[in-house]
């Protein structure tokens, strides 16, 4: 079985396409990489070197530092699929972070998105 295209995309390519989606709706970029880092645990300065190094899809998030366990809170449709639906561990990792960037650019609040408790 062959890998889906996207695993060996360059996170680099999609990175600005967040951004855009974002800043179409009045988000920022700064609140792109809050999520981003939130998610994958990832520095800031780390996010940037990554994006610079143009690394794959698939290797930003096995290199991860942490994934965060509140990940699995995330829930919805997000391409047409379900979420918590989806098995493969790194294709459920790049849907999180569609649905969160989706979550951002329809004006839903950053404490909500980052599954904050109250």
């Amino acid at each position: 079985m062959t890998k889906p295209k996207i695993y060996t995309m360059s996170f680099a390519k999609v990175y600005p396409l967040y951004i855009a989606k974002a800043e179409r709706k009045g988000r920022t970029k700064a609140e792109v990489d809050t999520i981003i880092c939130w998610l994958t645990g990832h520095s800031p300065e780390e996010l940037q070197e990554r994006v610079e190094k143009q690394i794959d899809i698939e290797n930003f998030f096995a290199e991860a530092p942490e994934l965060h366990p509140s990940r699995s809170l995330i829930k919805g449709v997000i391409c047409g699929v379900r979420v918590e639906d989806i098995e493969e561990e790194t294709m459920k990792n790049i849907r999180y972070l569609d649905k969160l960037v989706d979550e951002l650019a329809k004006g839903k609040a950053m404490e909500k998105i980052l599954r904050c408790s109250s």
